[in-house]
């Protein structure tokens, strides 16, 4: 009851404000349907089902009893054979999903009949500004329209019946590496967009835009910058004093990173927004915020945090810092979720996050007070959160101070990447999608930032290459796993596990069926017992799922949807070679869609070819092949993978017929013959002499691992 009195006040609060005749339709989305959005059991009208993000659908006509009977009802394949993670939005008997390349398409619901579809035409040189997959997670509803944020940048407004464009707004300088992939957010008539490029060295920031005409409401900046009349806000002056080297925005090019790229939830009753920042530019603290003797200083707010701000006027409200001057890509843009819990006998309005750093937080999410924080995966940084809600480190972790390698647990994929969680409220449970996957860090002597291309992050990237040692590379690869975690945050441990043959595993929906739906790198799409973790059903996907499910009803037949397709950070850096002979993951773009009863069969999967290396010896220098290796992992590994082994995802450089022509190489290298794919020039950053180092010591790695084949 204290519920439905809490939404109908929010409710009459927020119709009091102004909309526009964008909302006046019976099938706009407005103010009212937003606050409602949790009891449209027909719909799922925004990003995280709910302002709390909370991915919870009381739907239960699929349930633990009915799941065996689930099957496929309608599918369509995606025209793009990238990553796929989009959450679709279904209104009104109609589905609408974004693409990679940050395409869109709307199918009727229930049948799968495409209605229309979009393409922002994003120029493919774009792709290199992306550090993780050129992805899309979604769109936003407003009145009778639909909004896009593309890579390139641009906040894009479409006819949700047509597709047609009304208006589109560049958000970002396009001239730096700012990209866009999560799903704005929209709250009484503003649309609420951040941006991603921390890795090539821009300012975090996230901005506010009328719905209606487009304009730029406000901006807030997430870091400070390196003039000083850019500080003039309280907050950006406070932030200020914890960065030292007077190096933010100096020709170095450094932005200090901080950037806005997923998470947000918004409170209606505090009438607050929150976001999560990301990492520093560069991640090594060292060369980012210098004391006096060379190490790594301060806090360097507000990276790793997350902010609560005034929706309204962008005003700064409170923030909480999850890693204190961060420097191992321990971004806090990981899913952010609301709840009511009682903890201690009290009911508390609480924030809940697992970010990269290995902890899940609980918060005040009126004040920012810190509640509770514990290691949701094996953490070796820190040994705990203080009382005060600052990590208690592990000195030897610290690698910015003490300027040697270390092995850190959680690595830059973090404990749990961008996968959303979900909330089951009578279980009182968050389901977590977590991995297991340290990484080695080696701070790199001499570093200079490059902000045009490559990785600016401070470490030497060769150094975490896999040796030429298949057992050694698969005993490696053996520890790494994905995990289910069924999380009690009142309790603040896990209720159950469930462990995935693979990290990267999907983003998860819980329903009033008591089930909970995850995708897993494995290929398959389950649903479990959210009380037990029990394995109820599974549908073999024919490719890795790493997206989220939704549920929906279209006359009232409830259906579960979720968008196939292996990609993202993890999919294009992974041994490729292991992973293709232990569980080949190929990527199958595709929408699924299940009901209870369905009938429909996929095409029959495909095999996956593994051609045999057949590269041309190798007869460069030793000191070439080391120079070709070290800018290897500079700029070209964030998409060929460490050690040139190759995803299944994007080209295998071993296997390139440019190798054996130094020409062609340099043709798309050095002069972006293949921009159009994806493939931009590296005139800016490479030499030709550089360029061609690179190839040499491909086929020198293409050389090591053809010996190992022979061997097997």
């Amino acid at each position: 009851m204290n519920k439905l009195i809490f939404a109908a006040a929010a409710t009459l609060a927020l119709s009091a404000c102004g909309q526009s005749a964008d909302d006046m339709s019976e099938t706009g989305i407005s103010a009212e349907r937003l606050l409602a959005a949790q009891s449209d059991d027909a719909n799922w009208i925004t990003y995280g089902r709910n302002y709390e993000e909370q991915r919870y659908s009381p739907l239960d006509q699929v349930n633990a009893e009915t799941v065996g009977d689930l099957g496929l009802t309608w599918f369509a394949d995606m025209d793009t054979a990238r990553g796929q993670e989009a959450t679709p939005l279904v209104m009104d008997g109609k589905l609408y999903v974004t693409t990679a390349w940050s395409k869109v398409k709307a199918y009727n619901a229930a049948t799968g009949e495409l209605l229309w579809e979009y393409d922002p035409e994003v120029p493919g040189e774009t792709g290199v500004k992306a550090c993780c997959d050129v992805v899309n997670r979604g769109v936003a509803a407003w009145g009778d329209h639909l909004f896009l944020g593309t890579l390139d940048g641009r906040l894009v407004k479409l006819d949700r019946e047509t597709g047609a464009v009304e208006w589109e707004k560049v958000t970002v300088d396009q001239e730096k590496s700012y990209t866009i992939t999560g799903a704005p957010r929209i709250v009484d008539g503003k649309v609420f967009i951040g941006s991603g490029g921390a890795e090539f060295g821009v300012r975090g920031n996230f901005a506010a835009f009328d719905a209606g005409s487009g304009e730029e409401l406000w901006r807030f900046y997430t870091v400070p910058a390196g003039d000083e009349d850019e500080n003039s806000a309280e907050y950006l002056q406070a932030a200020a004093k914890t960065w030292s080297g007077g190096v933010l925005g100096s020709e170095s090019g450094i932005g200090g990173g901080g950037t806005v790229w997923d998470a947000m939830a918004y409170d209606a009753g505090l009438d607050m927004l929150y976001i999560g920042v990301g990492n520093g530019s560069p991640w090594n603290r060292a060369y980012r915020s210098p004391g006096e003797d060379g190490t790594g200083e301060g806090d360097n707010l507000y990276l790793s945090s997350i902010i609560a701000v005034k929706p309204e006027t962008g005003e700064y409200v409170w923030h909480y810092q999850t890693t204190p001057g961060e420097t191992w890509d321990f971004t806090a843009t990981q899913h952010i979720m609301l709840a009511d819990l009682e903890i201690d006998g009290a009911q508390r309005k609480v924030l809940m996050q697992a970010p990269k750093n290995g902890f899940f937080y609980v918060l005040d999410r009126e004040t920012g007070e810190f509640i509770s924080g514990d290691a949701y995966v094996p953490v070796n940084w820190a040994t705990g959160i203080d009382e005060n809600g600052r990590p208690i480190e592990n000195p030897e972790t610290r690698i910015d101070v003490t300027g040697k390698p270390a092995i850190v647990a959680p690595g830059a994929l973090g404990g749990h990447n961008w996968h959303p969680m979900a909330f089951h409220p009578g279980e009182g449970l968050v389901y977590i999608p977590a991995f297991e996957a340290a990484m080695a860090y080696a701070p790199e002597e001499n570093w200079k930032p490059d902000p045009k291309r490559g990785f600016n992050v401070g470490f030497d990237l060769a150094a975490g290459d896999l040796p030429p040692d298949e057992g050694m590379r698969r005993e490696i690869a053996g520890t790494l796993k994905g995990t289910l975690i069924a999380w009690d945050p009142v309790a603040k441990k896990p209720r159950w596990t469930v462990e995935h043959p693979g990290p990267w595993n999907g983003g998860l929906l819980a329903t009033g069926g008591n089930l909970v739906f995850q995708g897993t790198a494995g290929s398959e799409f389950n649903a479990y017992n959210a009380a037990t973790g029990d394995k109820l059903w599974s549908f073999a996907a024919q490719t890795g799922v790493v997206a989220p499910p939704i549920t929906y009803t279209v006359d009232g037949e409830q259906y579960v949807a979720v968008l196939a397709g292996w990609g993202g950070a993890y999919a294009i850096t992974v041994d490729g070679d292991l992973l293709k002979r232990k569980a080949p993951v190929r990527n199958v773009s595709r929408l699924l869609v299940f009901k209870l009863g369905g009938k429909a069969q996929l095409p029959a999967a495909a095999e996956m070819v593994q051609t045999p290396l057949d590269p041309p010896p190798s007869r460069a220098s030793a000191d070439v092949i080391a120079a070709g290796g070290k800018s290897y992992a500079r700029y070209c590994a964030v998409c060929h993978a460490p050690g040139a082994v190759g995803s299944t995802v994007l080209p295998d450089l071993r296997r390139s017929g440019a190798l054996v022509n130094a020409a062609a190489w340099q043709s798309i290298v050095h002069d972006g013959a293949l921009e159009d794919n994806g493939m931009a020039s590296f005139s800016e950053s490479l030499s030709k002499e550089q360029i061609d180092a690179i190839r040499e010591w491909v086929i020198f790695r293409a050389n090591q691992d053809k010996a190992l084949e022979g061997e097997r």
